[in-house]
């Protein structure tokens, strides 16, 4: 009887000790962390629009900017008519990142197509595209935001990257 007592009494002190034991880990504002978030993602874009402006003094072009920041240079001017939603773009095209670093060509197995505003490629590219005609041959530089964002494509573009594309709008369905 008496060890039973013995428990009995241990374990009501466990018990009063793990009511009184105070969590210790920090409080995180929620406001707090928004606010951290947002200033240092409108820094990582200013960075950003600062490593484009340096790419396009040094590779000495004057492309026109959009509303969402992307830059697009015509190199060759096409005589057919403007891509629009829903018509399908085929395209030949180079992909790199501001480094120069090679990502993605159609060279080897030829030119792609896709649904212009439907298919699964990089926002940029659907607003680009819409600015072209069937013949244009054009430099366009997209943003990270419009293009594979802050995860990269997991393969050969890295988290966060700008990628230029020099592509020609071959034919519009």
């Amino acid at each position: 009887m008496n060890l039973k007592k013995i428990i009995y009494f241990l374990f009501l002190i466990l018990l009063v000790a793990c009511e009184n034991e105070q969590n210790n880990y920090p409080v995180i504002d929620a406001n707090q962390l928004k606010e951290a978030l947002i200033e240092r993602n409108i820094n990582a874009v200013k960075k950003e629009q600062q490593q484009i402006e340096q790419y396009i003094k040094k590779h000495q072009l004057n492309p026109l900017k959009t509303g969402t920041g992307l830059h697009y240079q015509l190199i060759k001017q096409g005589e057919g008519e403007k891509a629009v939603e829903g018509q399908v773009a085929v395209i030949s095209y180079e992909v790199t990142l501001l480094d120069g670093t090679q990502c993605y060509s159609t060279k080897e197995k030829g030119p792609e197509e896709f649904k212009v505003g439907k298919d699964n490629v990089e926002s940029g590219l659907h607003e680009a595209i819409t600015y072209l005609k069937k013949g244009d041959k054009a430099i366009v530089i997209i943003p990270s935001y419009l293009a594979h964002g802050l995860a990269g494509d997991f393969n050969k573009i890295p988290v966060r990257s700008t990628i230029i594309y020099t592509l020609e709008l071959i034919e519009v369905k």
